[in-house]
């Protein structure tokens, strides 16, 4: 099926790793023009060389990061047309999973909402006069299903990521009469180096638990958090409904949140 995204221009945060890598791998087998946007360039991105690939290095969980990349990203791409708010996570510093609310002090809520929910506030408001002046375009914010399901894991994550779910569905509908469309993608738990990577969520679930990493990777996390699918997700199912949701196709898509979460959501 063609996407219809040939020579759009689009713009993806947390591009080095993981959901974002194989959101811009996805984006330009679909032949659009990327700014990628991450920290440091990993191996695996600088490999995807090219003349519709750019690097754009930045801090997003910093106030003036998110602007200064998407103005850097329209330098080199010379408009914008989408938009992908997928940076989020641990900010700089923390480990995640944290197991209780005691655990969290007031500089861990305002870091982790910073990154996760200021960061997506921050890149919208520097990308929408760019969206505007072409007439539109499509914003696809990532969260979680960390958003629908409250916990005492990850509290402040999760209280981050439902603020996205809120703001996604306001920002729809102001700019939605203007011709663009924002949405979320909330995964569940994705196989990405925020699982795999040394002192990851793989490694901290085996010592709370008294098993190993591949253990935890391979089996336990499936069954502990009874994912239907018995798997951790593949990034790259969550780049697909990304990049879906982000073309033409999706012209009547506006407001929603697709939940890709290997069955853990089970409430109706």
């Amino acid at each position: 099926m063609d996407l219809h995204l040939t020579n759009k221009l689009a713009v993806v945060t947390g591009a080095s790793k993981g959901i974002g890598l194989a959101v811009v791998r996805t984006l330009l087998d679909e032949g659009a023009v990327v700014a990628a946007v991450s920290r440091r360039p990993s191996p695996e991105l600088t490999e995807l060389t090219g003349t519709r690939l750019f690097h754009v290095a930045a801090d997003l969980s910093t106030v003036d990061g998110p602007a200064r990349a998407i103005e850097e990203a329209v330098q080199h791409l010379g408009g914008l047309d989408i938009v992908i708010n997928n940076a989020g996570g641990p900010p700089p510093g923390a480990t995640l999973p944290r197991f209780s609310f005691e655990q969290l002090t007031d500089a861990d809520w305002r870091s982790m909402i910073d990154f996760n929910l200021f960061g997506v506030v921050r890149a919208v408001r520097a990308a929408l006069p760019h969206l505007l002046s072409r007439g539109g375009g499509a914003i696809v914010n990532v969260s979680s299903t960390h958003a629908h399901v409250p916990s005492a894991v990850n509290v402040d994550y999760g209280a981050a990521k439902a603020g996205v779910n809120n703001l996604t569905q306001a920002l729809s509908e102001e700019y939605g009469p203007r011709g663009i469309r924002v949405n979320t993608v909330s995964p569940g738990p994705v196989r990405t180096p925020w699982w795999t990577e040394p002192g990851g969520a793989a490694e901290v679930l085996a010592a709370a638990t008294g098993t190993d990493r591949e253990t935890v990777l391979n089996t336990s996390a499936a069954e502990m958090m009874q994912l239907t699918t018995g798997r951790l997700i593949d990034p790259q199912e969550i780049a697909d409904q990304i990049v879906l949701l982000a073309s033409p196709r999706s012209g009547s898509t506006t407001g929603s949140d697709v939940i890709v979460d290997a069955g853990l959501v089970k409430t109706v």
